[in-house]
């Protein structure tokens, strides 16, 4: 299976864009967003687990990446709920589960080799940092290597200067509009630019997105997609 899997293009999914589909796990439903493999694929996706649903143990080749946006999502290591960021290396394992229910954002198989770290934070204490521009404040999560991911909150009026990715950018909008000069994405919009790729974003009446920077370098791009 090959959901959006050139990296050389630029990819916007907005919310009613791709639907939800079952998983080989009951009451566990996926929104494929980008996917290289089949059941056992390089993927982006958001996760959307029903009440008392469960998914089988298992061990995550080169990593597990969450953001849970609702509910409770749970596992050995404990009870995780909204904002919690959560990294499962290379070789980890786990038995996951909902009592409440709980939609995840979800990204398998996409750690750099060596970025061994298990992460663990709550967001909703996490420090705010000034970003670059007034109105703009940043929440750093997980840096490796040319790898960047930050929460970014954008007050209503923001705008930032035009720039350029080197290494692509990846985005999730989880409330509010974020806008550049291609267009507006609202709340579960998920935007990857590629490397080199440039925008002026902004937004009118303000948002809150989950960004990673420099993660779309030849050599992993070559591994997925067997170049």
């Amino acid at each position: 299976m090959r959901i959006n899997a050139d990296f050389q293009q630029r990819v916007v999914v907005r919310p009613d864009d791709a639907p939800w589909q079952p998983s080989p796990s009951p009451g566990v439903e996926r929104r494929l967003l980008d996917r290289i493999g089949g059941e056992q694929a390089r993927a982006t996706s958001l996760v959307r687990y029903a009440p008392g649903s469960a998914f089988p143990e298992h061990a995550h080749p080169m990593g597990e990446e969450i953001l849970v946006l609702e509910g409770v999502f749970s596992d050995e290591r404990g009870d995780f709920g909204p904002g919690s960021y959560l990294r499962n290396p290379d070789g980890s394992r786990h038995a996951p589960r909902s009592g409440p229910g709980c939609t995840l954002f979800v990204k398998l198989r996409q750690f750099a080799p060596g970025d061994d770290a298990t992460v663990a934070i709550d967001t909703d204490r996490g420090e705010w940092r000034p970003g670059l521009v007034p109105g703009l404040r940043v929440m750093p999560l997980h840096s490796f290597g040319t790898e960047h991911t930050a929460l970014v909150d954008w007050a209503p009026g923001t705008v930032f200067q035009p720039h350029t990715h080197f290494g692509g950018e990846e985005i999730l909008v989880l409330s509010g509009v974020f806008e550049d000069e291609h267009g507006a994405y609202p709340a579960g919009s998920w935007l990857r630019s590629p490397h080199l790729s440039r925008h002026a974003p902004f937004t009118r009446e303000g948002a809150r997105i989950l960004v990673k920077v420099g993660h779309l370098d030849e050599d992993r791009l070559r591994a997925w997609v067997g170049g």
